[in-house]
């Protein structure tokens, strides 16, 4: 009687293990087409007098997004914009003049001029060649526009255009134009017969220069010779133009082989260079229109400019020699009046920037901000050597200019006099700040910040040389605001942690709250009571907080077992308080603690969000402080939610896949179980923008990217290891895996498995490679985990 009492209470527990094992959610379902989830506004933009809203939408579940728009009068209706709605939206992307009241434009390489008035938009110019970046004159009494890569000005009382520069490409005069025999002749004619696209291309290029050459004034020829012209920028007087000439030498690209083309055959595809092999050069050159000649500042005597980096001390044994350093310059800016200009300097190694007033007569660099970083320079608005968004401009006063700067820590907002020198710092705490703009009449600025809390964003207010900031946004969560033209209305793209993007409506100087203007979750979606994390901090081995996502599951289902999810890009932040762009793992997430695990989303050493030492937390060793976040956040979750010790693991993709394979190989006391996703194995192999500025350069830090890269630890491999990559990856190449794949057979390692998505990039894009990937990752805890 005991024996069968015994049975029946193991068969009731089991049976209860497996009903309470269930959840609502599926891989099969999380996976497949975002289009389940519901209709999400993006790309959101006001129209010019601030009457309507538009932004991409797809209520109708089409295969792509359509335009539609919100009257602010009539919130409550939501309308598609038809081709000529759209055709006729008057872009808010050009320039305004002093009062106002007119806007320039182009619209398909065409000069356009609108008045806000009488809303009317004429056609200035229609050239042979395309008409870019057009600003009014500091006097307003002209437009000046680029074209061709040159700078003009058109005259808006009597229409006429002035050819500012005479900038070409090569090295000089050369006759191009030798005789062709009869053959090559009579080819060419039929070709231009048969061929019409062909012939108007001609035509277009010859009347073209036809039309150059009739508006030309000037004699002098600047000529770029090898190198590439960039970042060309005309002062408003029209007195002065400035651009860098840039010369790249990229190294060796490497070819990924694409499997399954269409042709049937093998095809490559281009993909970039390896670390280290990047040589880059550029040179600041200012053109004085009046005295019509090109001149070229002196970047070789900026401080420090041949200043060693501190990691030379790690290689006694080389001999290190000072050298001034390349330089990068940033597009010059120009003050309103057109009277001065400054201009943002960097070093290649990223780990100096310079920002100095050029003086427009002479050349000569006056420095009025010198940051270093032995790591390097980065944050927001301040962006990184090759590329990245830079906070920097003038205030209207012509005498103070703005940028954003980690000084202090954190990235924050500060004015320098020119005239004085005197730097101000606007913005201070243990927050960043994104995105600042001056308002219209240059009183205030307007700003995001995460003053409240480092995983939720605010839109604030706040006069333009300091003071109190008045928060204008409320609801918890993040806010992203496009105001009207005009300044008083504002269309927020709201979301939190288990609600995604919605589309909101506040006055700027009301203090009602925001109106919801959409409500694009699918009854799928909503059917599902989707958890909200918790937002933790545990102390790391080395004293400091570290802030993550907590995934907490029902006592009653609960396994003891947990699962880390690691974050790619390295520099992201995810424990933060909206909806994630890892929506997919955010869901999967849901499903793992319905089965009964806990889940860790750490915001590790690296991460964005926390300011310059923890973004510079990695510097020469990725894998270090990084990794042993995890490992710290796994001791919390060990001493705080009952974990089995013996049932850990971690997965991520990308440098979350790279931190995967460090934590299997290094950490292997820790973690039981891992899936590596289009990981990074060896940092020697990525590129060099990103590589180079945390670890150096192979060839002059070989330490750093020694103890960064998991290839080098494959033998202390133990627990279960899922490696998954597309083989069309042309950011981390499918080259990294099959390099690893071969040293783990070569060490003779049995417990690790294989699975390729021939046709997936880095960033998986077919239902059914997330699928199938998720699928594996779901059965490798399962069974590693799970199984006795």
């Amino acid at each position: 009687m005991l024996n069968r009492l015994i049975l029946i209470a193991i068969f009731l527990l089991c049976n209860i293990k497996s009903f309470s094992q269930n959840s609502d959610l599926s891989v099969e379902k999380i996976m497949q087409d975002p289009s389940w989830i519901g209709t999400f506004p993006e790309q959101v933009r006001w129209g010019i007098h601030g009457e309507n809203i538009y932004f991409k939408y797809n209520p109708e579940g089409n295969p792509a997004d359509s335009l539609y728009r919100i009257a602010i009068n009539e919130s409550d209706n939501i309308l598609k914009v038809t081709n000529e709605e759209a055709e006729r939206i008057i872009p808010v992307t050009g320039d305004f003049n002093k009062a106002r009241s007119k806007m320039v434009y182009t619209n398909d390489g065409r000069l356009m001029l609108y008045n806000l008035a009488t809303r009317n938009s004429r056609q200035l110019i229609d050239l042979p060649f395309d008409i870019s970046s057009p600003i009014f004159s500091a006097n307003d009494a002209n437009i000046l526009f680029q074209a061709e890569k040159n700078a003009f000005s058109y005259d808006l009382k009597n229409g006429s255009i002035t050819q500012l520069t005479n900038i070409k490409t090569g090295k000089g005069k050369t006759d191009k134009n030798e005789a062709l025999s009869a053959k090559d002749q009579w080819v060419r004619d039929q070709n231009l017969e048969l061929l019409e696209v062909v012939r108007q291309k001609k035509e277009k290029r010859e009347s073209s220069k036809s039309y150059r050459e009739s508006i030309k004034e000037k004699d002098y020829i600047f000529y770029t010779e090898d190198k590439e012209l960039q970042n060309l920028e005309i002062s408003p007087n029209g007195k002065f133009a400035a651009f860098s000439l840039i010369k790249y030498n990229r190294g060796k690209s490497t070819d990924v082989p694409n499997y399954v083309d269409e042709s049937g055959y093998t095809k490559d595809l281009k993909a970039r260079s390896k670390v280290g092999e990047m040589d880059f050069t550029a040179e600041l050159a200012v053109y004085d229109i009046a005295k019509d000649t090109v001149y070229f500042p002196d970047l070789s005597k900026l401080p420090e400019i041949d200043k060693l980096p501190d990691y030379v001390k790690d290689y006694p044994e080389k001999e290190w020699t000072p050298e001034v350093r390349k330089v990068i310059p940033s597009s010059v800016k120009f003050s309103d009046d057109g009277k001065k200009a400054i201009v943002n300097l960097r070093s290649t190694d990223n780990k100096d920037r310079w920002i100095a007033l050029l003086d427009l007569d002479t050349g000569d660099l006056k420095i009025l901000d010198n940051q270093r970083d032995e790591a390097w320079l980065a944050g927001p608005g301040i962006g990184y050597t090759y590329y990245g968004y830079e906070t920097l401009g003038w205030l209207p006063d012509n005498e103070h200019i703005y940028f954003q700067s980690e000084a202090s820590g954190y990235s924050h907002l500060y004015l320098v006099n020119v005239k004085s020198g005197k730097k101000t710092q606007l913005t201070k705490g243990e927050y960043e700040v994104f995105d600042p703009m001056l308002s219209n009449d240059g009183k205030f600025w307007y700003l995001t910040a995460s003053k409240v809390h480092p995983g939720e964003r605010h839109f604030y207010k706040m006069p333009a040389m300091g003071g109190k900031m008045q928060q204008l946004t409320s609801k918890t969560g993040n806010n992203q605001v496009k105001l009207t033209p005009n300044e008083k209305y504002m269309a927020i793209t709201y979301s939190y942690m288990n609600r995604p993007d919605e589309l909101y409506l506040k006055e700027i100087n009301s203090n009602a709250a925001a109106v919801q203007l959409t409500n694009g979750q699918s009854e799928e979606f909503k059917s599902y009571k989707w958890k909200e994390p918790q937002l933790i901090e545990f102390k790391a081995q080395d004293g400091e907080m570290v802030p993550a996502r907590l995934y907490l599951t029902q006592e009653e289902v609960k396994n003891d077992a947990a699962v880390v999810f690691v974050h790619g890009a390295g520099y992201l932040q995810n424990a933060h308080k909206w909806w994630s762009s890892y929506f997919r793992e955010y869901m999967f997430h849901n499903l793992l603690t319905d089965l009964g695990y806990t889940v860790i989303d750490i915001d590790y050493r690296g991460s964005a969000g926390y300011g310059r030492d923890w973004r510079t937390g990695i510097y020469r060793h990725m894998g270090g402080k990084d990794l042993s976040d995890q490992v710290d956040g796994v001791k919390y979750l060990l001493e705080n939610h009952d974990i089995d010790p013996n049932k850990v693991g971690i997965y991520g993709g990308s440098y979350g896949g790279f931190i995967t394979l460090m934590a299997m190989f290094t950490e292997a006391e820790t973690f039981k179980a891992g899936a590596a996703l289009r990981s990074v194995t060896d940092w020697a192999h990525y590129n060099h923008g990103y590589t180079s500025n945390i670890l150096n350069e192979p060839s002059l830090d070989p330490i750093a990217y020694r103890r960064s890269s998991p290839i080098y630890f494959a033998e202390g491999l133990e627990g279960d290891l899922l490696i998954a990559h597309g083989m069309l990856d042309v950011n981390v190449h499918f080259q990294d895996v099959v390099r690893l794949v071969q040293r783990l057979i070569e060490l003779g390692k049995e417990n690790w498995e294989l699975a390729v998505f021939p046709v997936e990039d880095h960033g998986f894009t077919e239902p059914s490679s997330w699928t199938d990937e998720y699928r594996r990752i779901l059965n490798l805890f399962n069974e590693s985990l799970l199984e006795e």
